[in-house]
């Protein structure tokens, strides 16, 4: 079964940074395409970072240069590191994996079929 523990979100001052952790059971996370998306109140799913099975990584044009994504796979864990954040970053920050196994990533939230419960983040002065 499935399941994912969020971490890392929390309040932040712009140009700071957070990291957040997506710690996976029930699946592995090397042999499919895991990525972050991110909601603010009023708008749509917004596809962050993703990485894909060979390692192949894409972002956002809005975070590309300030966030990077990881993976450990000894720990089964996804990361995002999230350096001179401003406050339009502010969101709920999810983690999802597409249940296929050996694919490319993508950053539409279609392709993706699990999801983590989402944690927040909030940048502000």
């Amino acid at each position: 079964q499935l399941q994912f523990v969020e971490s890392g979100g929390g309040l932040v001052q712009p140009g700071g940074s957070l990291r957040l952790s997506c710690a996976a059971s029930g699946f592995t996370m090397e042999y499919r395409a895991i990525g972050w998306f991110r909601q603010a109140p009023g708008k749509e799913r917004e596809g962050v970072s993703c990485i894909s099975s060979d390692a192949i990584t894409r972002y956002a044009d809005s975070v590309k240069g300030r966030f990077t994504i990881s993976r450990d796979n000894a720990k089964n864990t996804l990361y995002l590191q999230m350096n001179s954040l401003k406050p339009e970053d502010t969101a709920v920050y999810y983690c999802a994996v597409d249940k296929a196994l050996f694919k490319s990533c993508a950053l539409t939230s279609r392709t993706y079929d699990y999801w983590g419960p989402g944690t927040q983040v909030t940048v502000s002065s």
